[in-house]
């Protein structure tokens, strides 16, 4: 059983930055891509970022092209999340995946192990 755990999260202001980390335990973490999503209150789920297993392509949703990168180490089993420039609209708990595959996808269904969150709060 695959544990992931999500860490980073914190209140900053408009256009500050901040890096979510999220650690997996169990499983083999290098075969599958992984992923980020976010969820506002009264929001659905969102993918915002996904990575291959090997870390060679990487895949954003518009929103937040150009402000964030994911990355992952495969050797410390864990993947990242920089954001840069942040908005108000950026705030949502913050949710790390790993997918079925070891490509990309942007659907919740894709991915079979979640982390609990972290928070984001960005205030104008």
């Amino acid at each position: 059983q695959v544990q992931l755990a999500e860490s980073g999260g914190g209140l900053v202001q408009a256009g500050d930055s901040l890096r979510l980390s999220c650690a997996a335990s169990g499983g083999t973490f290098s075969r599958y891509a992984m992923g980020w999503f976010r969820q506002a209150p009264g929001k659905g789920r969102e993918f915002v970022a996904g990575i291959t297993w090997s870390g060679d392509s990487t895949s954003y949703a518009d929103s937040v092209k150009g402000r964030f990168t994911i990355s992952r180490d495969n050797a410390k089993s864990t993947v990242y999340l920089q954001m840069n420039s942040l908005k108000p609209e950026d705030t949502a708990r913050y949710y790390c995946a790993q997918a079925t595959l070891s490509a990309v996808r942007t659907v919740p269904g894709a991915y079979q192990y979640w982390g609990q969150g972290t928070q984001v709060t960005v205030s104008s």
